[in-house]
């Protein structure tokens, strides 16, 4: 059994067009842990260093997914990515890239950094819920997590 105690889904998305698709596709699933979204890479590493002080993780659980755009103000998503990913305290949180950029500088960079998954974000609200609701599936129900501190 996982030592986790998750609360939320971080979305780390700057575009509110498709923060409202994402959040509106996964109230269509019905998915069982809140949304919380982030607007940019520096509110996004400041929120997960205030997480990592807290400590408590009743109080103060730590995500149990991150989906993650590249293209975010101040701190791009790949910065926020590798900086994760040294964080001994949430480098095991699964890192979703969920992006436009169907780049493969940025797709090899992603990977290379730690991604988990890389997903182009579909154009049609239709399978926009159907990535939703995959994501929900292998991510939140199927997938057995690590604990996500390393010893």
């Amino acid at each position: 059994m996982s030592e986790r105690n998750p609360s939320e889904i971080l979305l780390i998305e700057d575009d509110s067009n498709d923060v409202f698709l994402i959040r509106r596709a996964f109230g269509r699933i019905d998915a069982k842990l809140p949304l919380r979204v982030l607007e940019d890479g520096e509110v996004a590493i400041a929120h997960l260093n205030q997480l990592i002080a807290e400590g408590n993780r009743e109080q103060h659980p730590l995500p149990l997914l991150i989906l993650l755009d590249l293209k975010l103000p101040r701190r791009s998503g790949l910065e926020v990515l590798e900086w994760l990913k040294r964080q001994s305290a949430v480098c095991r949180i699964p890192v979703v890239v969920l992006t436009s950029s169907r780049e493969s500088v940025d797709v090899d960079r992603a990977y290379d950094l730690g991604a988990n998954s890389y997903l182009v974000k579909p154009v049609s609200f239709d399978a926009l819920s159907n990535m939703i609701q995959t994501i929900d599936t292998y991510w939140l129900k199927f997938n057995q997590s690590p604990s996500i501190q390393k010893a």
